[in-house]
């Protein structure tokens, strides 16, 4: 971005809202890179002549995509309260998640993944087992399936690793009590796969959601994923941190030379190699490593375990 006042980064010269400059400068629009590449990187003394400005920005944008799956990560945090259906409807620019909690008297609490089913599409049947169809030969489906209904209202097996005898065994949770039938051999050692007291969850990447068993229902959860960050596809909000500008451009001149027709095959290699190496000391730069953080974690080393 241009230069700027300081007071107009600090208080956005008195216009509402006063922090929308703030931490601004690290980053670069979208915009200025494919405009400062069209600049300086493609014209008649350049490797790349006759491109598109389409062109930049098409790839300009998948480089950032790939910036944000392996090497930023910036962040987004969404918190939700759960409706009836117990589920949490993922952000549209959702890639993976970094943790999920439940937020309860100011505290955040870890979930944990469950591996087991707990969604199901379903379709009507007649007496007979037969799928029903209707007018025009599709297939019909109810609203839940039975699978949804009981995760809904508790009706399935989850293991219990709370105090008392019970302590390791399957039960039923039904608004927070718990059900256990009569067990016919008890479950020795602690099963670590699925050793944690709180609710737990999976994700549903086709129908774009995540759902919780009936614990859950209309308690709030703080969702923190990873983004693709293309704002929604509103190109003006576009932007990346500066550190991988000039790996952005290497990506944008690799990728235009690896499509192009008629260019040696020593260029695009070198083309590629630049792209590696300037998203390497990218990723070095923006490590983070505090010679502070790693003075904390060192004076656990001499602690007295009793």
């Amino acid at each position: 971005m241009a230069y700027i006042t300081d007071y107009l980064y600090y208080e956005n010269n008195g216009n509402s809202p006063i922090d929308k400059n703030w931490g601004s400068y690290q980053y670069v629009s979208l915009e200025d890179i494919v405009s400062n590449f069209m600049l300086m990187y493609q014209g008649n003394n350049e490797i790349l002549n006759n491109i598109e400005r389409y062109q930049v920005i098409f790839h300009a944008k998948r480089g950032i995509q790939e910036l944000n799956y392996d090497a930023m990560k910036e962040i987004k945090i969404l918190q939700l309260t759960l409706d009836g259906q117990i589920r949490f409807v993922l952000p549209q620019d959702y890639i993976n998640y970094v943790r999920i909690s439940l937020y309860e008297a100011g505290v955040l609490y870890p979930l944990t993944e469950n591996i087991q089913t707990m969604w199901s599409d379903a379709y009507l049947q007649d007496n007979s087992a037969k799928i029903l169809f209707d007018l025009e030969g599709n297939v019909l489906k109810p609203e839940n399936s039975q699978v949804d209904l009981s995760r809904q209202e508790g009706g399935m097996q989850k293991l219990y690793l709370g105090d008392g005898p019970f302590h390791n065994q399957m039960g039923y949770c039904i608004d927070d009590c718990w059900y256990f039938e009569r067990q016919m051999g008890d479950r020795f050692g602690l099963n670590t796969e699925t050793a944690n007291i709180n609710p737990t969850f999976t994700i549903n990447k086709s129908t774009g959601a995540i759902y919780f068993n009936s614990s859950m229902s209309g308690r709030s959860v703080v969702l923190e994923y990873v983004s693709d960050g293309m704002m929604n596809g509103d190109d003006s909000k576009i932007s990346v941190n500066k550190m991988f500008e000039e790996y952005l451009y290497a990506y944008i001149r690799f990728s235009l030379l690896n499509s192009k027709i008629g260019v040696q095959e020593y260029i695009v290699n070198r083309a590629r190699k630049d792209k590696s190496s300037l998203l390497r000391n990218a990723k070095l730069r923006l490590s983070n490593i505090h010679p502070g953080r790693l003075l904390m974690n060192m004076r656990g080393q001499d602690k007295w375990i009793k």
